[in-house]
């Protein structure tokens, strides 16, 4: 079952961003990913959830999710889009069927 995380990021620091908006994809094309939603501006249609920028990807499996997420080599990249942004990242299943 593919499985897919989903980003809402306010980015506070573009320069420093750079670095990892540049090496981000190589770690999600390692672990089988691939972006459906790369860094849209959303429009808010109902409650009070107002992201500022989002980004979908999907993986093969929840595993796959799992091991880029857990991947050693890509912590320092996150520590960056941590630094930069404010984020909110959910993993969640696909449909079965």
């Amino acid at each position: 079952m593919k499985a897919y995380l989903v980003l809402d990021l306010a980015i506070h620091d573009h320069a420093s961003f750079k670095a990892y908006i540049d090496a981000i994809p190589a770690f999600i094309a390692r672990h089988g990913g691939r972006y459906i939603v790369q860094g849209a501006v959303p429009t808010a249609v109902e409650g009070g959830w107002m992201p500022e920028r989002m980004v979908i990807l999907e993986f093969p499996s929840r595993q796959n999710a799992t091991d880029f997420l857990g991947d050693p080599e890509i912590q320092d990249l996150f520590a960056i889009r941590h630094r930069t942004t404010t984020s909110r990242l959910v993993l969640v299943d696909g449909c079965t069927a």
